[in-house]
């Protein structure tokens, strides 16, 4: 008992200690920040200028309805259904996962796939 007493009484032991006491306060708050918040979490809920709710509509429709400055999106109408980029060659449906990666402002939009087949695009062997 001499020895605890010895080392909580020295610098190094003081240090120890006060580390330990700021991990379970630490600890111990975030335990208690999580139990309050137990069962209250409703999730997010998206709604448009309209009062529709993103259920209620197509990912096309959707896009169409939400201001264009506020996601980044110029020339998407809801007409379009195929696009390209201006520095290639194949085109991609609007649900296609393969042309995602094209920037917006480097996208070409097709109403159909006569239309951008016209321009000199082939449609892209990822979206058939």
């Amino acid at each position: 008992m001499e020895k605890i007493k010895g080392f909580m009484a020295s610098d190094t032991g003081k240090d120890i200690l006060v580390v330990l006491i700021v991990i379970l306060v630490g600890l111990g708050s975030f335990e208690l920040g999580r139990l309050s918040n137990k069962g209250q979490s409703t999730g997010v809920k998206v709604t448009y200028p309209d009062g529709q709710e993103a259920s209620t509509l197509s990912p096309i429709k959707a896009l169409g309805q939400v201001p264009s400055q506020n996601i980044g999106i110029d020339s998407l109408d809801s007409n379009k259904a195929f696009f390209a980029s201006t520095k290639g060659t194949k085109y991609y449906s609007i649900g296609c996962s393969a042309g995602k990666t094209i920037r917006q402002e480097n996208r070409v939009y097709f109403s159909t796939s006569d239309e951008a087949e016209a321009a000199g695009y082939t449609l892209s062997s990822s979206c058939k």
